[in-house]
C-alpha cells in the first residue's frame, strides 16, 4: 500500500505540509496520491539513525546480511502485479517491462547475497611476521576491505525498479555493510513508496537494526543538497544527467570531509561499422540496431547515439535499411515531460542544421525515431554533436576514410560502452580503431547491440569522464560492492581479535592471499 510518507527505518514521517504527486506518462494527468517531503529534521534524523545503524550492521556477517538482500527480493515478488502496474503508468513503458526489470532487481539482490555468503569479496591478504628477517625483521600485517559508512542514493527516471529504491547502487551498499538512504526520484513516487515499504519489511524480518535503510520524498534540489552536504553521510550514488551528476560531485568535493561519488551521467556509445561485415549482412545489422535505438523508447544510458562508418556503398544501403525500419517503429510515451520536452528541442535543433540530413520521415511526434547522417569534417568541427540526446535519435557520422574515422575516435570524450561491427578480417585491419575505443570506453562490444547489460561477476558499467565519475568502479555486477568499501590493514593485532576473514584459522573458509600466494589453507 502506498504511503505517501518518508521512511525513516522503521518509522514513518511526516513533519511537513508540503507535498509533491507523481504524473500518469501516458496522459500527463496528475496521480491521487499525496508524498510528504522531508524536512531538514528529518533528513537528520535518517542520517543518525543511519550512523547508528552502520556501528551494528557493519559488523554483521554475511550471511546474515545476505539472508537480509534475499529477503527484500522475496517481498518485491509479493507485491505483485500493483509494482509492475505502477511502474508502467509512473514510466509510460509497457507492464511487461518492468515484469522483466523486477526480475533482474531480484537477481541482482540474489546475487549479492551469494557474494556475501562466499566471502571472498573483501579481499583478504596476510603477510605472517618474519622475525628473522634481516636487517629488519617483518611484523605480522594482514588487510581487508571494510565497509565505509551510510550511503546516498539517489534513484534514476529511466529504471524504476534495477536502478533505484531496491536498485543495484542499494543492493551493493547493503552488501558492503553500508545503511542506504535513498531519495525518491520525483517521477516514480509510488514505485519508490511500495518498494521502500518491501525493503523496511524485510529488514524487520531478518533482524537487521533500525535505520540500515531509509527513503525520503524530496522538493527538488535543495533535498539533495542537504543530503549529499549532510557530514553523516560518506558516499554518493547517482545515475542521470552530467548536469545533475556533476552538481552532486561537485558539492561533495566542497565539504570539509570530501566524500566520493559514483554518477553515471550518460554516453553516446559509439559504434563503428566496417565496411566488410555491412557488405555481407547489411539488413541484419540494421534490424538489430533499429531495436537497440528504439528500445525503451531510447530511453537507456547504453543507446547507441553516434554510428561512425566510412563512405561506401555498403554504408549508404545499411542507412536507408535501418532509416526504413526505425521508422516502423511508432512513437512512444517518454518517461516524463522534462525528458520528452529535451528531447524535441535537442532533436529539432540537431536536425535544422542545414550539414544535417534527416534519414527518416519528418515528424513533431513525441519520442519519434530519428536517424541523421553527417560527415566526419563537419563532427570534428561541432563539437555539440558529440553530446547526448536522451531518447530514440542516433547520429550516423560518415568519415572520408580510415584515417579520418581514427581521428573522429580520438576526439570523442569517455563512454560507458563503444562497439565494434566487424568480420575478424576487419577486425585485423582496423587494430588502431580497437585501440581508441578501447582508451575511450568502459566496456568494448563486438558485434552485438550496447543497450542490455548483465548483471554478473565480469561485467562493468562505467567508463571514463564524463560518462562516471571515476572509471575505476562498476556500478553494474558484483564489483559495485567494491564502490563501498575500504582497505584497513592490521599489524601485529592478537588472533582472536582480528576478524574472521583474516583469522589464522580460517573459519570462513575462503580464498586469501598469505605470502604472496592464494589459498584457502590456515595459517599453523
Amino acid at each position: 500500500m502506498i504511503t505517501g510518507k518518508n521512511y525513516i527505518g522503521f518509522s514513518k514521517s511526516v513533519e511537513s505540509d508540503t507535498t509533491v504527486t507523481s504524473v500518469n506518462a501516458f496522459n500527463g494527468t496528475v496521480l491521487e496520491d499525496n508524498f510528504f517531503t522531508a524536512t531538514s529534521d528529518e533528513i537528520d534524523k535518517s542520517v543518525a539513525k543511519a550512523k547508528n545503524a552502520f556501528i551494528i550492521y557493519s559488523k554483521f556477517s554475511g550471511a546474515k546480511k545476505a539472508d537480509f538482500l534475499d529477503e527484500i527480493a522475496k517481498e518485491l515478488e509479493s507485491l505483485g502485479d500493483e509494482l509492475v502496474q505502477r511502474a508502467s503508468i509512473e514510466s509510460g513503458l509497457p507492464e511487461g517491462r518492468f515484469v522483466g526489470e523486477r526480475g533482474r532487481t531480484t537477481g541482482q539482490l540474489r546475487l549479492f547475497a551469494s557474494l556475501l555468503r562466499d566471502g571472498n569479496w573483501v579481499e583478504s591478504v596476510i603477510d605472517t611476521a618474519l622475525p628473522d628477517r634481516e636487517p629488519i625483521p617483518r611484523p605480522d600485517i594482514r588487510k581487508m576491505l571494510i565497509p565505509i559508512g551510510p550511503v546516498v542514493v539517489f534513484t534514476a527516471s529511466n529504471f524504476p525498479l534495477a536502478f533505484s529504491t531496491a536498485g543495484g547502487d542499494t543492493a551493493s551498499a547493503l552488501a558492503s555493510g553500508c545503511p542506504v538512504i535513498v531519495k525518491a526520484h520525483e517521477s516514480h513516487l509510488g514505485v519508490n513508496d511500495l518498494v521502500a515499504g518491501a525493503i523496511i519489511r524485510a529488514a524487520q524480518k531478518t533482524g537487521m537494526p533500525d535505520g540500515v535503510f531509509s527513503s525520503l520524498n524530496g522538493d527538488g534540489y535543495s533535498t539533495g543538497q542537504n543530503l549529499v552536504l549532510h557530514p553523516g553521510v560518506k558516499a554518493v550514488t547517482f545515475t542521470g544527467s552530467f548536469a545533475g551528476g556533476k552538481a552532486i560531485y561537485d558539492l561533495a568535493q566542497n565539504r570539509e570531509e570530501p566524500i566520493p561519488v559514483f554518477a553515471e551521467m550518460g554516453s553516446v556509445n559509439p559504434v563503428v561499422l566496417l565496411e566488410e561485415k555491412l557488405e555481407k549482412e547489411a539488413e541484419e545489422i540494421a534490424t538489430l540496431y533499429a531495436g537497440s535505438i528504439t528500445l525503451g523508447v531510447g530511453q537507456f544510458c547504453t543507446n547507441p547515439g553516434l554510428l561512425f562508418g566510412v563512405k561506401s556503398k555498403s554504408l549508404d544501403e545499411f542507412s536507408a535499411k535501418l532509416a526504413e525500419k526505425m521508422d516502423e517503429v511508432s512513437p512512444s510515451s517518454m518517461l516524463n515531460e522534462k525528458i520528452a520536452k529535451n528531447y524535441s528541442t535537442q532533436r529539432n535543433e540537431l536536425i535544422s542544421d542545414n550539414e544535417i540530413l534527416l534519414s527518416t520521415k519528418e515528424s513533431s511526434s513525441v519520442g519519434v525515431p530519428t536517424l541523421a547522417k553527417t560527415s566526419g569534417k563537419k563532427f570534428l568541427e561541432n563539437r555539440k554533436l558529440h553530446q547526448e540526446i536522451f531518447g530514440p535519435l542516433s547520429l550516423l557520422v560518415e568519415c572520408e576514410d580510415t584515417s579520418e574515422l581514427e581521428e573522429v575516435l580520438s576526439k570523442l570524450e569517455g563512454q560507458l560502452t563503444g562497439t565494434i561491427i566487424g568480420t575478424d578480417n576487419d577486425l585485423i585491419q582496423h587494430q588502431k580503431v580497437i585501440e581508441l575505443l578501447e582508451s575511450k570506453v568502459g566496456r568494448l562490444i563486438f558485434n552485438a547491440a550496447p543497450t542490455g547489460v548483465e548483471v554478473s561477476h565480469a561485467m562493468n558499467h562505467g567508463g571514463p569522464f564524463p560518462s562516471t565519475t571515476d572509471s575505476r568502479y562498476t556500478s553494474v555486477g558484483t564489483g559495485a560492492i567494491k564502490r563501498f568499501a575500504r582497505p584497513i590493514c592490521y599489524q601485529g593485532m592478537p588472533d582472536s581479535l582480528l576478524p574472521d576473514e583474516l583469522k589464522n584459522s580460517n573459519p570462513m573458509n575462503i580464498m586469501r592471499m598469505i605470502n604472496g600466494g592464494f589459498t584457502k589453507s590456515s595459517i599453523e
